[in-house]
């Protein structure tokens, strides 16, 4: 399903939700915590931080809040308007921030007895390509840096001949900016075959659905200048093998082009963090963060986001911001930073008479959605002209049916089945079996339908009863439909609603787990 298609739907119809809304605090604490960056990862500490009456100062080095969600996804993607909704909420609840402010040294602000320090600077350094003729023009420029100049303002145009050198998701903004900037022949270059690029299939379709040409197999040898002025580059073209690990030169091969932007990777910089305060970093200049509390060896300061363990996305940068709040609080608090809370679990049957459930146990087996988007002519007059419609309402209703139900669980009781294998007979997909015991690799040869998916686990009962064999289940073939439910004669099994509830900082979960 498209999930996150599904919740822009929700939230371009949203009404009002303020009082659903983490609220202000009415009275301090007294701890004070320092944020370095106002992106995804420090902006989450602070939502979780700010209603327990924490005083919350971030530090931000540009003139606005969001940091990549602002400089490095463009505004045709991510609507500057719907970026200062989401970030004003959390701003509004009493956070100090200081924009134009970078951090300059760790030391200096430490000096300002915070209580704790929480550092999601991200991963703010481009990687460079040094290659020959690299620093002989100024049209050659590093991939975020570019965004980040387009993003404020900075630059409002590029040449028409445009190579983008690397293939992932950054390089997919930025060759689809360029062509607003002016590009005309613009290129994404990649050194190996298509099904090894990093971008995601949805970000290579919207490129070349406006005309960006995908290169492969080739790889950059050299700069190639003219009296500072910049001609092109020149490709070796390479063959692989057919897991392409190794490769062999083809040919050099010529490319011309106005400017190149450089989109290969990120890197975590720490300049500013003086390597005597007691923060340990290995050999690749990254600080030493526990992987649970985000804690570095030095007790106050935590890390999270890219700059915790490099480059991820926005969705890892949140979740981790909602670690690293728990382990500030705890460790405000007194608490071990260690004791984290856990997450809470609830089963709830939803049946609601002999063959009645809560649920719509039906689904629409017909393919994804395709996003609408702007008509290509239009979506080129603006930068930030958002080119992603959202579903219709006819599109959302079709896409939610084709739900499986994920969380509703298939529920056996042991010693309620008979061993009529009514619900081995009505599954449509073969997914339950009643045989003997045995090891996995065993049992996976022994179903109804073999289970070829082995990072799928296969789930067994206990023993049966009657016969002293066991219900085996292939969850990865499994649509939830319920019809083992239904056609149980003694109500082995149950359809139940799992719930998981996470834990926040200060609040953690008071649901125990419910088990059938």
């Amino acid at each position: 399903m498209a999930i996150c298609r599904l919740k822009r739907v929700a939230a371009d119809l949203k009404g009002e939700i303020s009082h659903l809304l983490p609220k202000p605090p009415t009275d301090s604490n007294g701890k004070r915590v320092a944020l370095i960056g106002a992106g995804p990862a420090s902006l989450t500490v602070a939502n979780d931080l700010r209603p327990l009456g924490y005083e919350v100062t971030i530090f931000e080095k540009q003139s606005k809040p969001g940091g990549l969600m602002r400089t490095n996804i463009p505004s045709f993607r991510l609507p500057e308007q719907v970026l200062d909704e989401e970030v004003g909420v959390i701003l509004d609840m009493g956070c100090e921030i200081h924009y134009n402010s970078p951090v300059t040294s760790l030391r200096s602000l430490l000096a300002e007895n915070y209580d704790a320090v929480f550092v999601g600077t991200g991963a703010p350094r481009g990687k460079e390509l040094d290659l020959p003729g690299r620093h002989d023009t100024d049209r050659i420029h590093i991939g975020i840096d570019w965004l980040e100049s387009v993003a404020f303002g900075h630059i409002e145009k590029i040449g028409e001949r445009v190579l983008i050198i690397g293939v992932g998701n950054t390089a997919m903004d930025c060759c689809r900016s360029s062509r607003r900037l002016g590009g005309k022949d613009i290129r994404v270059m990649a050194r190996r075959p298509r099904g090894y690029f990093k971008a995601s299939p949805w970000e290579l379709e919207d490129a070349e659905e406006e005309g960006i040409h995908i290169t492969i197999n080739h790889a950059p040898k050299r700069f190639v200048v003219e009296d500072g002025v910049l001609k092109g580059m020149e490709f070796e073209r390479l063959e692989w093998d057919a897991e392409a690990k190794k490769s062999t030169v083809v040919e050099t091969v010529f490319i011309p082009a106005d400017d190149v932007i450089l989109a290969i990777g990120q890197e975590n910089a720490f300049p500013w963090i003086e390597r005597d305060l007691g923060i340990e970093f290995d050999k690749w200049g990254m600080p030493a963060v526990n992987e649970s509390t985000f804690q570095s060896s030095l007790s106050a300061v935590f890390f999270g986001g890219d700059a915790a363990f490099g480059p991820k996305n926005i969705i890892w940068a949140v979740a981790q911001g909602h670690q690293a709040a728990i382990s500030i609080h705890h460790h405000c608090q007194g608490i071990p930073v260690a004791d984290r809370p856990q997450d809470g679990m609830n089963l709830i049957t939803q049946k609601m008479g002999l063959s009645e459930w809560s649920y719509h146990n039906d689904y629409n087996p017909a393919a994804r959605q395709k996003m609408v988007h702007v008509d290509l002519v239009k979506r080129f007059e603006q930068l930030n002209i958002e080119v992603e419609l959202g579903f219709t309402a006819e599109q959302t209703a079709r896409e939610v049916q084709r739900c499986l139900n994920c969380d509703i669980e298939t529920v056996f009781v042991e010693k309620r089945c008979i061993e009529c294998d009514a619900c081995v007979d009505i599954c449509p997909v073969q997914c339950l079996t009643i045989t003997q015991d045995g090891s996995e690799a065993d049992l996976r040869t022994r179903l109804s339908a073999p289970a070829t998916n082995p990072d799928q686990a296969i789930y067994a009962s206990e023993v049966l009863p009657q016969t002293g064999r066991v219900m085996v289940k292939d969850e990865d073939v499994c649509v939830h439909c319920g019809l083992c439910a239904e056609r149980c004669p003694t109500a082995a099994w149950d359809m139940q609603k799992f719930d998981l509830i996470t834990p926040y900082a200060g609040a953690p979960c008071t649901t125990s787990s419910v088990h059938a």
